[in-house]
């Protein structure tokens, strides 16, 4: 799977009382699949996974993918401390046709995660998963950031495509880069070297989108019409591969580095990251995107115009007002923000107002 681009790892939409406003999550969701966003994260830490029980993030995985557009990357934030755990949040992802599993670092023993901890953690996770995994280290929640050295060694296993590396040091995502390099993987892409999603090769019909785990889905069978044959044909062909409508071929991508700091992004794309998971996507997707668009190209002029932009914004938005300066972002810009989940609080007024100086100029 090619995860070149800006994901915005997406946000859990709440009710005044605290109950998820799943209405809200399609809304953002329908949203962000008309940008030029490369996909979604769901579940990632700015959707305040740890606030929800087991049983509402099973719901926010489902909802989630019912409206995201077939082209994008649906990436599931499957990270808890225990190998089991994980697994069973990679199998419901699964199940919902997500393309990968972004797992983050365990880190509640932190002084027992060792590099052999991780290497089994993750060597385990992989091994077993669907789903291509995806590492997340995110030190400034969990205290513990996963070394590159463990990253090189986890790189080589056929199941680990990736890694986001939060920390927002732009050295490591080099060093990373660097260590990684021998690692010769290619994705399917499309002619102008886009991703290409399992949900865009599902067969057509496959509306609902959702296999049982455990279970083998055949379809239905078609409905009873007195001539044999047209029901043979008619089951045939749900059964059949679908027809695709555009032109399929191999790209060489090798082990993937995103990062998920807005203030660097330019720094770390021209370190060799292919990509970002930006909070500050949430609310300005479009703005991220430029820079990547610019840097690739090679526009360095425009690329360090629009970043001085969106790093100042990105570090008082999300790295001071977090989750909150996020969603209150992302009411200013045509999405539903609305208020953080207790304990956290939403924003003052002095502080909306910041944000909105900040990102007046950033608006889709």
């Amino acid at each position: 799977m090619l995860l070149s681009g800006i994901f915005a790892p997406i946000t859990t939409p709440f009710y005044p009382d605290g109950r998820v406003y799943f209405r809200k999550l399609e809304h953002n969701v329908d949203r962000y699949s008309r940008t030029p966003l490369a996909g979604m994260v769901v579940l990632g830490s700015t959707g305040e996974p740890v606030m929800l029980s087991s049983a509402e993030q099973r719901e926010v995985l489902a909802e989630a993918i019912t409206l995201a557009a077939p082209e994008k990357v649906m990436i599931a934030g499957c990270g808890a401390e225990s190998v089991v755990e994980t697994l069973r949040l990679i199998e419901h992802a699964a199940a919902h046709k997500y393309d990968a599993a972004m797992v983050r670092t365990p880190h509640f023993y932190k002084s027992q995660m060792t590099p052999l901890v991780m290497l089994n953690f993750y060597r385990t996770v992989a091994d077993r998963s669907p789903l291509p995994v995806i590492l997340y280290t995110v030190p400034a929640f969990t205290g513990y950031d996963l070394p590159v050295e463990v990253v090189a060694e986890l790189a080589q296993h056929p199941n680990i495509m990736g890694i986001k590396d939060s920390s927002g040091n732009v050295e490591k995502a080099a060093q990373m880069v660097e260590a990684t390099r021998e690692v010769k993987r290619s994705a399917n892409v499309t002619e102008v070297f886009a991703a290409v999603t399992g949900r865009m090769l599902a067969p057509k019909n496959d509306t609902a989108g959702v296999v049982q785990p455990g279970l083998i889905q055949l379809g239905a069978a078609p409905a009873a019409s007195g001539n044999s044959a047209t029901a043979v044909a008619a089951f045939a062909a749900a059964a059949a591969p679908p027809k695709l409508d555009f032109k399929m071929r191999t790209k060489e991508v090798g082990f993937q580095v995103l990062v998920g700091a807005a203030h660097t992004l330019k720094a770390s794309l021209e370190a060799g990251a292919v990509g970002a998971i930006l909070g500050f996507a949430c609310g300005s997707p479009t703005a991220c995107f430029e820079i990547f668009t610019a840097t690739r190209e090679g526009d360095d002029a425009l690329a360090e115009e629009k970043q001085k932009i969106v790093g100042e914004a990105a570090k008082y938005v999300v790295n001071q007002r977090g989750v909150a300066g996020v969603k209150y972002a992302m009411d200013l810009n045509g999405y539903y923000g609305g208020s953080p989940r207790l304990p956290l609080l939403p924003l003052t007024a002095a502080q909306k107002d910041e944000v909105a100086r900040l990102v007046a100029t950033l608006r889709n």
